[in-house]
């Protein structure tokens, strides 16, 4: 029979989606990017925005990876923070969704051209732009979709890239906040 580890026994890394909830305020995401760099944790993506204008909230989304300890004092840590109202790691509390958005300039002309547009309408990215010359493709999507596509544009003239790091939310009828 198995036993289960405790956090401070498991020594494996695993990445963390965390969703907090704050306060919409000047200085709170310095605080809270304060808090993993003063600590030397990572932070492998991050995305904040105001979710709640009558309650004057704002939520953010942090990728992060680390032992099972080092992920459960970063939540701690955030948890104690004054103008944090909650703290939610979505990989630990069931199924949740994540998705990210990218910006992909693809230079290029004859069959590569081609090839860029094909590739595209097989990975549901949208032109959002295009010359003679280059297209920049709009595509939403899980994080390894994304990487895929750009790894496929790469020897048809990837020029630049742009990603909005990653959103989450938990499935099901419960919201962060209950």
């Amino acid at each position: 029979m198995l036993k289960a580890l405790s956090p401070a026994q498991d020594t494996s890394t695993r990445q963390a989606v965390i969703a907090v909830l704050v306060e919409n305020e000047a200085g709170v995401l310095a605080r809270v990017i304060g808090l993993f760099s003063g600590r030397g944790y990572n932070i492998d993506s991050l995305t904040v925005a105001p979710v709640d204008d009558e309650k004057q909230l704002s939520r953010i989304t942090i990728v992060t990876s680390g032992t099972a300890m080092v992920i459960e004092q970063i939540k701690a840590q955030l948890d104690r923070l004054v103008p944090v109202h909650k703290v939610a790691d979505l990989t630990m509390e069931g199924p949740h969704i994540a998705r990210e958005l990218a910006l992909i300039k693809v230079a290029g002309t004859g069959e590569k051209r081609v090839e860029a547009l094909r590739i595209a309408d097989a990975f549901r990215a949208r032109v959002v732009d295009a010359t003679t010359e280059s297209f920049v493709f709009e595509m939403t999507g899980a994080t390894d979709k994304l990487d895929a596509f750009v790894a496929l544009m790469r020897p048809l003239g990837l020029v630049e890239v742009s990603r909005t790091g990653i959103v989450a939310i938990a499935r099901g009828p419960k919201g962060i906040d209950g």
